[in-house]
């Protein structure tokens, strides 16, 4: 069994998509379709049910995955163990990071690292938090910079890099724009946008109000901390977000007992090694 028919099959079931999965490859469709079909006659079992162009995993095939993305994961740790013998700062670093830290905080680190280390390979996916957070967990990203988690994870060695905290927010023309201090039952008697229920930011805020024996009114809610910024501006609602995407658009406001903060960092899994590149990475943040 070859990594390189286990790491096709990978990325077809993770695209659900033989075309897709060759482009993320660098591959042709009939490669990657080949490196499957390989597999399958070594394991005499099919993998993928293909049904015009729809793509999805068989009972095996779904068996087989978990464990395929690991050993995947565990041949990926002894290049970077055996490359990092040498002390050198090389390879490729697969990292996650959130869309709001990508624009309000990495640029400065990420162009240190760049111009100091041009011969290692960034591999760079934007998504959610939450998600990056499992994605280290399960190996797929080695380092995440995100928002961390509230509590601590049992997989999860987390580093405190930057204090984010938080500000409430209401458009300029809101009914509480005039006031520099409200009680938290005031503040709920109008409609929130906030965070999406499953972010640790809401986390945050929801243990707070829990705490102060009440309960939050949702008008709507997104994990785009832009879109939000955008909804309490236009007077949809009052927000929970950084202090960093105030400006004339918004107005901050205080709310009795509640100074909110939430904390970035990085996020390595803590049964596995970080590589050179990793770790000049996280220097690097922390120095920013």
């Amino acid at each position: 069994m070859e990594i390189a028919t286990l790491q096709a099959f990978v990325e077809v079931a993770g695209h659900a998509s033989f075309s897709a999965a060759a482009e993320a490859m660098f591959l042709t469709q009939p490669a990657v379709s080949k490196r499957v079909a390989q597999l399958e006659s070594e394991l005499d079992v099919r993998l993928f049910d293909r049904i015009g162009r729809r793509v999805s995993l068989t009972s095996a095939g779904a068996a087989l995955l978990p464990r395929a993305q690991r050993l995947l994961n565990d041949a990926r740790e002894l290049r970077r163990l055996v490359s990092d013998l040498s002390g050198e700062v090389g390879g490729r670093l697969v990292m996650g990071t959130s869309h709001h830290i990508g624009l309000h905080r990495l640029p400065a680190p990420l162009k240190r690292f760049t111009d100091s280390y041009p011969q290692v390979e960034l591999d760079i996916r934007f998504m959610d938090s939450e998600a990056a957070c499992r994605a280290v967990e399960t190996g797929d990203l080695e380092l995440a910079i995100v928002t961390l988690p509230p509590q601590q994870q049992p997989n999860l060695s987390m580093q405190v890099i930057w204090d984010d905290p938080l500000a409430f927010m209401v458009a300029t023309d809101h009914s509480l724009a005039g006031r520099d201090r409200v009680t938290l039952d005031e503040l709920l008697e109008y409609p929130a946008v906030l965070p999406g229920s499953t972010t640790y930011t809401r986390a945050i805020l929801e243990e707070a109000v829990r705490s102060a024996g009440t309960e939050l009114r949702v008008g709507m809610a997104t994990n785009y901390l832009e879109t939000l910024h955008m909804l309490v501006a236009t007077g949809l609602g009052w927000s929970l977000l950084p202090a960093t995407v105030l400006d004339d658009k918004v107005r901050e406001i205080a709310v009795d007992g509640m100074q909110l903060s939430r904390q970035l960092g990085a996020v390595t899994h803590r049964k596995r090694s970080l590589s050179n590149a990793g770790a000049e990475m996280i220097r690097l943040c922390h120095a920013a």
